[in-house]
């Protein structure tokens, strides 16, 4: 069916079969798509969102708390400031306990960050019971490891409740940075199925780190028919190994915008899709789906805001609206379509997410839960100003070669 999804957009001639897969709302379509790519949607979940780090950290805290058997850590970086201290502090005391905790972190994420963990404090972390491990250090030559990453951000405790999203465990995502000011971003607090899932994949990248295995009723209960606290929402995870399932993330984003019969909606903090993503968007624009853009003003990597604003003001003139986002930087990773189904994650609309890095991202597949995404979406429109025709016209000369510089090394950022 997903064939018949992508060949009535790309054919001319469009058969019947191809208008009945049209003409499918875009929960069925991704239903099926999930179903094609053997991933599961499980049924009783409940998930609760975060879009400012305090109340993120301040849930993980005590769901850390709690725990009596296992925490289990996956992120890009822990930077070495205060929330990250007292993370592994208390990581420490529940490790005393005889709870075991698991934490791996990037070696490239470590570094690239201006607080990194240092060898010496990597040690004396180990020294206090936590298993800390990095994956894939940088050494001689060094280019060897600039790809893939593990840009995975994700938490799981004791097999009942799971933390996912697009936030590492910094400061700023409670204070913000002077470079951007408040710093935005989307995360997430599951229970019920999805968290089997999202231990699966610690547990595969874990074993392939450190050659052991996470198996077993005390690892995944509700294999084993424990009870565990569940909801009733419809959730897929759906996980981005690089040379294993390389695609993922892609086809999600691709498919999500080519079943969209009314709307498509994103927030993106790195925006310079991939072609199949672009061509996606400009096709859902030349049928007359409501396409709308927020992007950031600013940007925390340099080269990167002036290329987003260039693919924006193109797709703008193509027909999207676009939004520049002023009260920050948004780091958030949000699609939406037809205000029905959406997606929060880990991963970019950029090279580095679709095509080389370890990323997991959640679909949603919920009308109440997407009604809060759509509405923080309208949310961020008064801190935000629309792009409109000239609007490119406005900017310096060196502001247009850069965006224009910047767009056409979109297969490498």
């Amino acid at each position: 069916m997903l064939t018949c999804l992508i060949g009535a957009i790309y054919c001319p001639q469009i058969t019947k079969a191809q208008n009945d897969t049209v003409a499918k709302s875009a929960t069925e379509a991704l239903a099926d798509h999930m179903t094609e790519r053997g991933l599961r949607i499980t049924h009783d979940n409940e998930l609760k969102f975060f879009n400012c780090g305090h109340d993120k950290f301040v849930n993980l805290f005590e769901d850390v708390r709690q725990a009596k058997s296992f925490i289990h850590l996956e992120y890009f970086n822990f930077r070495n400031d205060s929330i990250a201290r007292l993370l592994f502090q208390l990581l420490a005391e529940k490790a005393k306990e005889g709870v075991k905790v698991r934490a791996l972190y990037d070696a490239f994420g470590n570094s690239s960050n201006n607080r990194p963990i240092k060898s010496a404090m990597h040690d004396s972390i180990r020294s206090l019971g936590i298993d800390l491990v990095l994956f894939d250090p940088i050494r001689f030559p060094w280019v060897n490891h600039i790809i893939p990453r593990d840009h995975r951000k994700i938490v799981v405790i004791d097999g009942k409740v799971a933390y996912t999203g697009g936030m590492n465990v910094a400061d700023y995502y409670i204070t913000g940075i002077p470079e951007v000011g408040d710093w935005h971003d989307l995360h997430m607090r599951i229970e019920g199925g999805a968290v089997d899932d999202l231990n699966r994949i610690f547990a595969r990248m874990w074993e392939k780190v450190t050659k052991e295995k996470i198996e077993g009723i005390n690892y995944f209960p509700r294999e084993y028919g424990v009870r565990m606290p569940h909801g009733n929402e419809d959730l897929v995870i759906v996980d981005r190994a690089a040379r294993k399932t390389s695609d993922a993330i892609r086809d999600l984003f691709v498919t999500m915008i080519n079943s969209a019969r009314k709307s498509v909606k994103l927030i993106s903090p790195y925006f310079v899709p991939t072609h199949k993503v672009r061509q996606a968007l400009k096709r859902a624009v030349d049928r007359g789906i409501d396409v709308q853009i927020i992007l950031s003003a600013k940007s925390d990597v340099p080269l990167t805001p002036e290329a987003t604003h260039y693919v924006g003001n193109n797709l703008m003139k193509r027909g999207a609206r676009v939004w520049l986002f002023e009260g920050g930087f948004h780091h958030s990773k949000l699609m939406i379509v037809d205000d029905e189904i959406c997606t929060v994650g880990s991963s970019n609309m950029d090279a580095r997410s679709l095509r080389c890095d370890y990323e997991v991202n959640t679909l949603i597949l919920s009308k109440r839960l997407t009604k809060e995404m759509v509405d923080l979406f309208e949310a961020q429109k008064p801190s935000s100003f629309e792009i409109k025709k000239g609007y490119w016209r406005t900017r310096t000369a060196w502001k247009q070669f850069v965006g224009w510089f910047g767009n056409l090394l979109t297969p490498v950022l």
